[in-house]
This record gives C-alpha cells, sequence and structure tokens, in this order.
C-alpha cells in the first residue's frame, strides 16, 4: 500500500518530468535562432544542456517509479550537463570580450 508521501514524491516527480520535457521543447526551438545571432553563440551549449536535464528528470522519473534501474546513467548526464554549463561560460565571456 502506498503511503501519502509515496503518492506526494511520485506527483511532484512527474510534474518535474512534465515540465522539464516542456522546457526541452522551448529550448530546442530556440536554438537555431541561437546559432543565428553570435550574441547568443553561449545559449547553444545552455540550450543542450537543458535538453539534456529533461532526459536526466525523465530516467530519474524512471528510477523512482522502478522502471528501469539507472545507476550510472543519471551520473553521466549530470557530468555532461555540467560540462556543458561551463562552456556556455567560458563562450559567454569570450563573447564578452569581443572574441570571435
Amino acid at each position: 500500500m502506498l503511503t501519502p508521501y509515496d503518492w506526494i514524491y511520485g506527483i511532484a516527480v512527474l510534474t518535474a518530468v512534465f515540465l522539464s520535457v516542456i522546457a526541452g521543447l522551448l529550448a530546442a526551438s530556440l536554438f537555431k535562432r541561437a546559432s543565428e545571432r553570435k550574441v547568443l553563440r553561449a545559449w547553444r551549449p545552455l540550450i543542450l544542456a537543458l535538453v539534456l536535464f529533461a532526459v536526466l528528470e525523465i530516467f530519474g522519473a524512471l528510477k523512482v517509479f522502478g522502471v528501469y534501474p539507472t545507476v550510472w546513467v543519471t551520473h553521466v548526464l549530470a557530468s555532461l550537463i555540467l560540462m556543458l554549463l561551463i562552456a556556455a561560460l567560458v563562450t559567454q565571456r569570450e563573447v564578452a570580450r569581443g572574441w570571435e
């Protein structure tokens, strides 16, 4: 039998997955526009990080509900997201300095 904690936790996980998928779709639609302008060059790695975050949330929800036990995938995805965030920060610093 499920406890109230399980119900609240499950609803929170499903809400996070739903919102991250919507954010991922919005980010994917912005990718072309970010490629066109030089000022938005740092947005490309950020958009990819957001899409990977949506995938990470989906795998996390599958893990919580016991559908697919992902032990290493979540760690690899989190590492990729961190690398993309660092790349976005370095790119933004270069754009702010005026480098090509």
